[in-house]
C-alpha cells in the first residue's frame, strides 16, 4: 500500500466541474484580480470567522507582512514569537524591518508558552504573533491579557488553523489581526498561492487594502511604499468552491484524528486536543525519541511522512544576521528532535488510517520486543 502525506488529486475529483466552470467564468470575464470572486472569498471569509473584513492578499507571507505594515512596526521595533514555526512568522517581521524576539512553546501544544511572553516584553515591543500551530489554536486569554496590560497588538498567525476556535470563537477574530494562507496544501488551500488578512478594525482593513495594492488610496495615487500582494481572481474562484465544503472537511479530518488517537500505541505521544480548544488537524503530529527510526520504518511500509519543522528558526542560518543574540529555547529544541507528522485529509479511508496504525504497532513491537494490545 502506498499513503502520501497529502492528496490532492482525489478531493480535486470531487469539486473538479465546479472549480472549472468558477475558473471558466473568471477567464471568460478577464477581470484577474480584486474582482467579483475575490470580494465574495473576502466576505465569506469574513463571515466564517466571524470578522467584519477580511482582505485577499498574495500569500501567508504577504498576510503577515501586510499585518505588521499596516500597525506601523518596523525598524527599532520589537515583536514576540516563536521559533517553532515555518520560518515565514518571523520572515515577515524581518521584513518589515522590526526585530524578531523568540519565546518557548507550550510542551502540549506545541504553541507560544504564554509563561514566556512577558519576560520578553521590552520598552520596544510593539506586538506579540501567537502561532496556531499545526491547526490547534494557541492559549490566546493570557496573551491578550498581556498585550492589554503592556498596550501591544496581536496578530494571529493563523496558517494553519482555519476554523479551530478558542473558547468558542475562531482564529482570525481573536487578536487585532489575523492572518492565514491559502497555499495548496492547508485545509482551506488553493491551487497555488493566496492568503488573507482578517480584522474588525475598519482603519487596519483600509490599511491592509492600500499596502497590498502598491500604497495606492485611488488609482495611480499612492499614499506609501508598498508592495503588490493582491490575491487573483482565478486562485479567489477555487476558494469560493472550497469554502463551502470547509466545515464538512474539518470534521473528517477530526474524525481520521480521533480513530489515530484511539488506535495508536501508549508508546507514541499524540496530539492533544485542550479543553478550550477546537484542532482542525492540519497536521496530525506525532512525537517519540525514535523519530527518525519510524519515519524510516513507515517509509519502508509505504506510508509519507513529514516533519513540521525540524530546524527551529533561532537554529538556521538566517537567524545569525537577523535575530541578534542566540537563545536557548530547550522545550523547542527536545520537541523538533521528535515530531512526526502522519497522513491527514479528508479523504484519508478507514483502511489507510488501519494498515498506518498497525504499522506504527508493529514498529513499536520490534522496539520493546513484546506484543502490544490492540
Amino acid at each position: 500500500m502506498r499513503i502520501p502525506l497529502v492528496d490532492l488529486k482525489t478531493q480535486y475529483q470531487g469539486i473538479k466541474e465546479e472549480v472549472m466552470a468558477e475558473i471558466g467564468q473568471a477567464l471568460d470575464g478577464m477581470q484577474l484580480f480584486l474582482g467579483k470572486n475575490v470580494q465574495a472569498v473576502e466576505s465569506n471569509f469574513a463571515s466564517f470567522c466571524g470578522t467584519e473584513f477580511a482582505i485577499g492578499v498574495g500569500s501567508g507571507t504577504d498576510a503577515l507582512h501586510i499585518a505588521i505594515r499596516a500597525l506601523g512596526i518596523g525598524p527599532g521595533d520589537e515583536v514576540v514569537t516563536v521559533a517553532h514555526t515555518f520560518i515565514a512568522t518571523v520572515e515577515a517581521i524581518v521584513l518589515a524591518g522590526a526585530r524578531p524576539v523568540l519565546v518557548d512553546i507550550d510542551p502540549v501544544t506545541c504553541n507560544m508558552d504564554p509563561a514566556q511572553v512577558e519576560k520578553a516584553i521590552t520598552s520596544r515591543t510593539r506586538a506579540i504573533i501567537p502561532v496556531h500551530l499545526y491547526g490547534h489554536p494557541a492559549d490566546m486569554d493570557p496573551i491578550l491579557d498581556l498585550a492589554g496590560a503592556y498596550r501591544l497588538k496581536v496578530i494571529e498567525d493563523a496558517c494553519q488553523a482555519h476554523g479551530a476556535e478558542y473558547r468558542g470563537r475562531r482564529t482570525g477574530s481573536l487578536g487585532d489581526i489575523g492572518c492565514f494562507s491559502f497555499y495548496f496544501t492547508k485545509n482551506l488551500g488553493g491551487y497555488g498561492e493566496g492568503g488573507i488578512i482578517t480584522t474588525s478594525d475598519p482603519d487596519i482593513a483600509k490599511t491592509c487594502r492600500m499596502i497590498r495594492d502598491h500604497g495606492q488610496n485611488a488609482k495611480y495615487y499612492h499614499a506609501v511604499m508598498a508592495i503588490n500582494g493582491r490575491l487573483d481572481e482565478v486562485q479567489a474562484a477555487v476558494l469560493k468552491v472550497k469554502l463551502a465544503y470547509l466545515d464538512k472537511w474539518t470534521e473528517m479530518r477530526r474524525d481520521i484524528a480521533s480513530a489515530y488517537s484511539a488506535r495508536l500505541p501508549s508508546s507514541i505521544i499524540k496530539p492533544r486536543e485542550m479543553p478550550w480548544g477546537k484542532h482542525v488537524y492540519h497536521l496530525y503530529v506525532v512525537r517519540t525519541p525514535e523519530r527518525d527510526q519510524l519515519k524510516e520504518w513507515l517509509e519502508s511500509k509505504g506510508v509519507s511522512t513529514g516533519m513540521h519543522y525540524p530546524v527551529p528558526v533561532h537554529m538556521q542560518e538566517a537567524w545569525r544576521r537577523y535575530g541578534g543574540a542566540e537563545c536557548s529555547l530547550p522545550v523547542t529544541e527536545k520537541t523538533v528532535k521528535e515530531i512526526l507528522s502522519l497522513p491527514i485529509y479528508p479523504e484519508l479511508t478507514e483502511s489507510e488510517v488501519g494498515y498506518i496504525c498497525d504499522s506504527i504497532i508493529e514498529f513499536s513491537e520490534s522496539r520493546i520486543g513484546l506484543p502490544i494490545k490492540r
